[in-house]
């Protein structure tokens, strides 16, 4: 799907179609109703916070704004983009519009992540690309919005091939067109060469997947070792022997949330708890919608000082519930010495079984948010470091 979320956004704010705009700013992104029913948006110059971009639209990508940048850097890139929060929920919704518009052509199906999937079309009668055409109207048809499509012979050279005519792109890739289409990009375009790998390729000349067809696999192997060089020497020629996954299963779900400012363990008790109950509550949710109850739940926290520490516990039985999710998250933070501020929290359930009938617990309204979680009875606070 084409800049998804920040589509879905255009959809419901047609105004700012053709502009910058920025997704990803939380609550204070609302956009304003004004009395004569037009709306005000929020611009990125305004805002202060450490969260990240979510998405954006391609004039603010044209900007340098791209997804997983900082706020504030993106503010200095972009000072005029419009500023939106995120809506998952709107988000899911249309992404399960997309992907039964596509199950009508095909099951064959490799459900990647919310925007973005694998499709095998070796059993689909017709011309492909007639075919490709008609997915893409048929998605268009179902949401309103644009996808890029890439046909090629493996999922190494339709990944990178979906990104090529982006958006609303079209694009036929054959092992003949690799040295002309696929060499002179960046190696860091191909799927599972990270910014370490991509760094230590540079460090040795090697900037293109180019560059990289044609490297020496000696030199590569006394710096990558065998495997990866193995590896490396097969996507930068466009080979990919990995079949479509139609079905798999999920490991783990897990829900965290990055705070605008270090929370104090006590100054901030109550904003703390709420989190941690908001965390557990979503984390049963997803659980429930999906079908799954988890054996382990565990945490994560991120300190101010960037250190992350995790901590987990099994139940003797599993749970899809938010009562359960919460006190078992509480044991486990309970074995963590809190004695920094905290930027980043997090709720994980893992040893995932699959269940037809999973029916999520509710967290109940009366349940204080200044409970004894957060309390310095229930963890070890050190001195003036917590400060």
């Amino acid at each position: 799907m084409d800049a998804f979320y920040a589509s879905v956004e255009l959809l419901r704010y047609p105004e700012l179609r053709g502009k910058s705009v920025v997704i990803g700013g939380g609550r204070q992104a609302v956009p304003e109703t004004l009395p004569d029913g037009s709306r005000r948006f929020a611009r990125l110059r305004h805002y202060a916070g450490r969260g990240v971009v979510t998405t954006s639209t391609y004039e603010a990508r044209a900007l340098g704004v791209h997804s997983a940048m900082g706020m504030m850097k993106a503010a200095q890139l972009a000072p005029d983009a419009y500023l939106l929060p995120t809506d998952f929920d709107s988000y899911r919704h249309y992404s399960r519009l997309f992907k039964a518009a596509v199950r009508t052509f095909t099951d064959q199906i490799e459900d990647r992540s919310i925007d973005e999937i694998y499709i095998d079309l070796t059993g689909v009668a017709g011309d492909t690309r007639d075919v490709a055409a008609a997915i893409k109207v048929a998605v268009h048809e179902a949401t309103g919005l644009t996808c890029s499509i890439c046909i090629a012979p493996n999922k190494l050279l339709a990944k990178i091939g979906s990104e090529l005519d982006k958006p609303d792109g079209l694009t036929i890739l054959g092992h003949a067109d690799i040295e002309r289409r696929i060499w002179p990009l960046p190696a860091r375009k191909v799927n599972g060469i990270g910014p370490r790998a991509n760094e230590r390729l540079a460090a040795i000349g090697i900037t293109t997947v180019g560059d990289l067809a044609r490297a020496d696999i000696g030199m590569l192997q006394e710096r990558f070792g065998g495997n990866y060089t193995d590896w490396l020497a097969r996507v930068a020629r466009g080979v990919d022997d990995r079949p479509i996954v139609i079905s798999s299963e999920p490991r783990s779900m897990s829900r965290e949330t990055t705070f605008e400012r270090d929370l104090h363990v006590r100054q901030d008790r109550p904003a703390l708890s709420a989190h941690f109950t908001a965390l557990c509550k979503r984390v049963s949710e997803d659980l429930a919608r999906k079908g799954y109850v988890g054996r382990t739940v565990g945490i994560k926290l991120r300190f101010a000082d960037f250190k992350t520490v995790t901590r987990d516990v099994t139940l003797a039985e599993a749970t899809a519930g938010a009562i359960a999710i919460r006190r078992a998250a509480t044991e486990c933070l309970r074995r963590v010495v809190l004695d920094r501020r905290l930027r980043l929290l997090g709720v994980r359930v893992s040893t995932l079984e699959k269940t037809g009938n999973v029916v999520a617990g509710k967290l109940q309204h009366s349940l204080p948010l200044e409970d004894e979680t957060w309390t310095p009875a229930a963890v070890s606070v050190s001195g003036s470091s917590a400060d």
